[in-house]
């Protein structure tokens, strides 16, 4: 990759290339519970964009410039009031919408001069316990169908986790289904049949499950990844996640009692830091909430999502667990082991020094997909999956598992029979 692709697929701030592709697509801005009704007014950042999300007294939703438009005051300190979020400096008062609709020190309210004064603002919904915004240009397209947005509530939990990187390193790791054998391999492993680690001879390639071969094909969503490995002359083991335009990927998920998948949407906060999303939701039933954030998340974070385990303390990583317990030395948890990888590799990683092998050709694949989605969105065209139109909008049934196929059987005529 040259440096300019780079680039291309890092930058998301304003008026940066793949900063307008990820502003047509609605994105995870909060999750609910960080604004609840009568909550103060939260502080966010996306995108590079400073922003604030309120909800007013009758519990509607706001997202706006966080700088008041009159001296530039932080607006998340304001007051939630008369229907809308009061600056406290001057006592300038915004609807939802950005609109002036109060300027107290002004004669008659600043009536007239008012109305020729509105905060930016963005088109926000909440659904799944996450509250989405849209910040491309013109009408905000029809919400997308995702199968976690079409179940009740108690079948789906969303949190999310800081990342200390841009968000392109995390989003691939997602699609290099490669390094599902190796960095997360435990003697716990929880995607059998792997084969069985020998005891003291986890370190090297002792536990590993040895050559595997992995393909993409392309999608009306974006990418479906597979690997394949032959564990007997008559069955293949496979997995399959599927990249979800722009900045999100469905990876399958162990779940008892029904079918369901985990998302992982990777949302820039700027360039160099972004919040890992998380969807886990069930088809057939209620989740057990407190089981899925202790299955999840074994590792402790703090009230703002971040994890106590981190590039201070070295992940807390075990050279004698390495031994025989886990490859990483991490333990059990894949959003640790994840977390780690992603953040190790710098900021934003420099992808002109990498070498790839043939097991890469998914990601390969992948970012050929944005740099062409990139070109068409600055050529005036419609990016994958968004559009005016319901129907051309819609997420199709993903297909996101892991487990045996006849080995005679072709890996995608297998997932087109699951959709």
């Amino acid at each position: 990759m040259t440096e300019e692709e780079n680039k291309l697929l890092t930058e998301t701030g304003p008026a940066t290339p793949c900063g307008e592709l990820m502003r047509r697509y609605w994105q995870p801005a909060a999750l609910s519970e960080e604004i609840p009704v009568g909550g103060p007014p939260l502080p966010v950042k996306l995108f590079g964009e400073e922003l604030v999300l309120f909800r007013n007294e009758e519990g509607k939703l706001g997202l706006i410039d966080l700088h008041c438009a009159h001296r530039g005051a932080d607006l998340s300190y304001g007051r939630l009031e008369d229907g809308g979020l009061r600056c406290i400096y001057h006592g300038w008062l915004y609807d939802v919408n950005g609109k002036v609709i109060d300027m107290p020190g002004e004669e008659n309210g600043g009536k007239g001069f008012r109305d020729s004064i509105c905060q930016k603002a963005y088109p926000v919904e909440e659904r799944a316990g996450v509250i989405f915004a849209y910040m491309g240009p013109g009408k905000s397209p029809p919400f997308p169908s995702y199968g976690f947005f079409s179940v009740p509530d108690s079948h789906v939990h969303a949190t999310k986790l800081f990342h200390d990187c841009n968000y392109l390193q995390a989003n691939e790791g997602n699609i290099d289904l490669l390094h599902v054998s190796f960095l997360h391999f435990s003697d716990q492993d929880r995607q059998p049949p792997l084969v069985p680690p020998t005891p003291g001879k986890l370190s090297g390639r002792g536990g590993a499950p040895g050559a595997e071969t992995t393909a993409a094909d392309l999608t009306d969503c974006g990418l479906r990844v597979c690997k394949l490995r032959r564990i007997s002359p008559e069955e293949n083991y496979i997995r399959v996640l599927e990249f979800v335009m722009p900045n999100s990927c469905a990876a399958p998920a162990r779940q008892e009692g029904g079918m369901g998948y985990l998302v992982n949407w990777h949302v820039a906060i700027d360039d160099m830091s972004h919040w890992k999303y998380l969807f886990l939701f069930n088809w057939n039933h209620p989740l057990d909430k407190d089981m899925v954030l202790r299955d999840r998340f074994t590792f402790e974070t703090t009230p703002d999502y971040k994890s106590k385990l981190n590039k201070s303390n070295r992940y807390n990583q075990n050279r004698d667990l390495m031994k025989s317990r886990s490859y990483s030395g991490t333990g059990n948890n894949f959003q640790l082991h994840d977390l780690l990888i992603t953040e190790c590799a710098g900021t934003v990683q420099n992808r002109t020094r990498e070498h790839l092998v043939a097991s890469d050709a998914p990601l390969v694949a992948s970012r050929k997909v944005m740099l062409k989605a990139i070109q068409d969105v600055q050529q005036g065209l419609e990016p994958p999956r968004m559009s005016m139109k319901s129907a051309a909008n819609r997420v199709r049934n993903v297909v996101s598992l892991y487990g045996t196929i006849p080995s005679s059987m072709d890996w995608k005529s297998y997932c087109r029979e699951k959709e």
